[in-house]
């Protein structure tokens, strides 16, 4: 237990992501398949045609929901930008999704074949889905710049030093009154005439 619960806090966010992109997935699932089969069985569209149509309808019903509700957390910048990159990635997407459905119809020949159009469109739908998760996470919604600069592993600058450190740092190293370095109460003072003064004879004004 200890294990998977450490490999859920590590992918905690992930997972949460996924799931509720998992449910948005789904709506829209429904209402690509509800619309092909209406599109497609009942009006007579082209599988491919009706394909597109319904995928529009389920990525703009989508957009709203990842937008507040799958990535809310995530970085936001104008709708404008969000919603033009989405469109785009989408219809790369759509292309993945067509391209199941136009094989499975004019390659393999199983237009005709209910199982196999089901099958295709939704095996269009998973691939589809997989690049768009990984597409929105990248480029639509990214991950917030604390999150990401505390992935690469930088670290905070260390706090300067306090004035008081640097100033008993500064005092330490300072010159002594006498000029040569030795400070106030230096054991050994030259006399003026040469002679060595110890420290006690400096303070009584006489040689030892």
């Amino acid at each position: 237990m200890t294990v998977v619960r450490g490999l859920y806090e590590r992918f905690r966010q992930l997972i949460h992501e996924a799931a509720k992109f998992g449910v948005v997935g789904v709506v829209g699932v429904l209402i690509t398949n509800g619309g092909y089969a209406l599109l497609h069985t009942k009006f007579g569209m082209g599988p491919v045609s009706a394909t597109t149509v319904a995928t529009i309808v389920a990525t703009a019903v989508s957009y709203v929901a990842n937008r507040y509700w799958s990535f809310r957390h995530r970085e936001r910048t104008s709708v404008a930008r969000e919603g033009t990159i989405f469109f785009v990635l989408n219809g790369i997407g759509l292309l993945i999704q067509d391209a199941v459905v136009a094989f499975n119809f004019y390659i393999l020949g199983f237009g005709h074949n209910k199982a196999a159009e089901f099958i295709a469109l939704n095996a269009g739908i998973a691939l589809a889905t997989l690049f768009r998760f990984w597409s929105y996470r990248k480029w639509v919604w990214a991950a917030p710049a604390d999150a990401g600069a505390s992935a690469g592993g930088r670290q905070p600058l260390s706090p300067a030093a306090p004035p008081s450190v640097a100033h008993s740092a500064a005092h330490q190293h300072a010159p002594g009154q006498n000029g040569n370095g030795a400070g106030p109460h230096s054991p050994d003072l030259l006399h003026a005439n040469g002679r060595r003064r110890t420290d006690r004879s400096a303070r009584t004004g006489w040689d030892d």
